[in-house]
């Protein structure tokens, strides 16, 4: 449970291009020191749950969570564990095969280019409380979001600001109109969580999780504890032609907060718990008890630098030379224990839109000397205490790295803290939790350089923080102007689907060869089950692929 704040495993999105970022620290606090996710099952013949078990009706599936997901409104957070919660409440129009293909969800009809995409909603779908879903109240929730007077935080992200909805009751179609150009509209689009009328009229109901079109109803909560949640007797419209009656569905499901990792593995041992996310040396237990598990990919080592005005980093050179004092392959191997890979790419998430590396051979080569020689001929030249000057100026390096990425990110903040005093910096590390990352990059600007990820699900999330206005007025952390990247952009939001992948992933490279972004590593972190098995796509457990075994 070492990672409590993700992106929303169901659809995160950042602003969309052309789309003015419409949220606050809340937005940003889960974006930085985030995972991107994707998933793969993997699991032993032995344990509770292996293959060849025998399935069991009437029985209760126990999530663990690290932290409380808070308000339920699953239009108004972005914490993906509130979206795990809500995954089990809230559908949206589409799912994602494997292959990232479209399914139906709640629509069993869909159409989309850039600008415009329209949704035919399958038949029989009621909500929580018995009443139909209409067009009209799926239309109202894009709007709702849409509307940056609402302020959600999927304003710019999910939907662009200024889209618009429409509902032809007669053939249960909604029509929709983008406030953007989107090359990925019918994905973004189709994953919004889709609240019911009523919900929509008093959002109140929604932050204790009513009004819902899921699988599941809640039935309890008791903050910072267990949320409890009935299955839907009347639920039909499950992925693809997923059946209502199927042997193993649990009849309930509770969500128990476990922020520590180990009290978890020992309940997941122990038969408390049917699943849970484990990362770190909790790990060894599991294998050793060879426990089914479905393991996710996660950027984890990630390096920003700051390039505002007046800082070290403003320079190409020094940059390009920071990160050539790095072992990057080393700083890896502490960083995820040995068990992480080298990232391909700034995107982790499966079922991914576009596929290729961006990353393999565009970073700077491991080389102390050369790095050396390069801030010498850069102007920053060692002074009487070691530190290197230019202009007056010391190279100081107040160095970020979140707590909330686990036990590892400060053993690897030192090592590369120890490479760059060697080299001539004076470096400072400040841990910070996710809210304090979030104030630092939005808000104060004071740091050089910063170890928290980013995640992303597609590549046009990464637009307005790689571009456009810098904080605090925007979302553009790190100060980057990178007219390469911009232009990568503009020819892939002009195209849709799989035909933009080219230019995106020729913008992403753009951004690994300035040195504007340097990713190193991914981790692969599993979620481990006891008497369960289950599918996690996009960095959650899918609550219609739950199925329970006997003991």
């Amino acid at each position: 449970m070492t990672h409590t704040h993700f992106l929303r495993g169901s659809g995160w999105r950042s602003p969309l291009p052309g789309a003015k970022p419409r949220f606050g620290t809340r937005t940003a606090v889960v974006l930085l020191g985030a995972l991107a996710l994707a998933a793969t099952a993997c699991g032993g013949p032995g344990g509770a749950g292996a293959a060849g078990g025998t399935m069991a009706d009437g029985k209760t599936f126990t999530l663990g969570i690290a932290s409380d997901p808070g308000n339920l409104d699953p239009q108004m957070s972005v914490l993906s564990v509130t979206g795990q919660v809500d995954r089990f409440l809230y559908d949206p129009l589409l799912e994602l095969t494997p292959d990232g293909k479209p399914l139906p969800a709640l629509a069993g009809k869909w159409d989309a280019t850039t600008t415009t995409a329209s949704f035919t909603l399958r038949p029989g779908i009621t909500c929580a409380d018995g009443t139909p879903l209409t067009a009209a109240d799926v239309a109202a929730n894009i709007v709702f979001v849409g509307d940056p007077a609402n302020k959600s935080p999927f304003a710019g992200l999910t939907i662009a600001p200024g889209t618009k909805a429409t509902a032809d009751e007669a053939t249960r179609t909604i029509t929709v109109t983008s406030g953007a150009p989107d090359a990925f509209l019918l994905r973004n689009v189709g994953s919004l969580p889709i609240v019911c009328g009523k919900g929509l009229a008093d959002r109140k109901l929604l932050a204790k999780g009513g009004s819902g079109t899921g699988m599941f109803a809640v039935s309890e909560i008791v903050p910072n504890d267990h949320y409890t949640f009935t299955r839907r007797k009347d639920y039909s419209w499950g992925p693809g032609d997923w059946k209502a009656q199927q042997a193993g569905l649990p009849d309930k499901v509770v969500a128990r907060v476990v922020p520590n990792t180990s009290t978890a593995a020992n309940l997941l041992l122990s038969g408390e718990l049917n699943a849970g996310q484990i990362n770190g040396p909790d790990r060894q237990r599991l294998e050793a008890r060879k426990l089914f598990h479905a393991d996710f990919l996660a950027p984890l080592g990630e390096i920003f630098y700051n390039q505002a005005a007046g800082r070290p980093g403003q320079d190409e050179s020094v940059r390009r030379a920071l990160t050539q004092a790095l072992d990057l392959a080393q700083l890896g191997k502490v960083l995820t224990n040995g068990t992480g890979k080298p990232s391909r790419g700034l995107v982790t998430a499966e079922p991914k839109a576009c596929s290729g590396d961006t990353v393999t051979g565009h970073l700077p080569t491991h080389d102390p000397a050369a790095a050396a020689s390069a801030l010498d001929s850069a102007g920053w030249k060692a002074g009487p205490d070691g530190v290197r000057v230019k202009g007056g100026k010391r190279l100081a390096l107040t160095v970020l790295y979140g707590t909330q990425l686990g036990p590892t990110m400060a053993p690897t903040a030192e090592l590369a803290q120890q490479t760059w005093k060697s080299l001539g910096a004076d470096v400072t590390l400040k841990a910070v939790d996710s809210p304090g990352l979030s104030q630092v990059l939005f808000g104060t600007g004071e740091w050089e350089v910063s170890l928290g990820p980013v995640g992303l699900t597609l590549p046009s999330q990464l637009v307005p923080f790689m571009s456009g206005p810098a904080a605090p007025d925007g979302t553009n952390f790190g100060h980057i102007a990178n007219p390469e990247y911009e232009q990568g952009v503009k020819q892939a939001a002009a195209m849709s689907g799989e035909a933009s992948c080219p230019a995106w992933q020729a913008a992403e490279t753009a951004l690994v060869k300035r040195v504007d972004v340097v990713p190193y590593i991914d981790s692969v972190v599993p979620y481990y089950a006891s008497g369960s098995r289950f599918d996690v796509s996009q960095g959650s457990v899918t609550p219609s692929s739950i199925r329970m075994y006997a003991r």
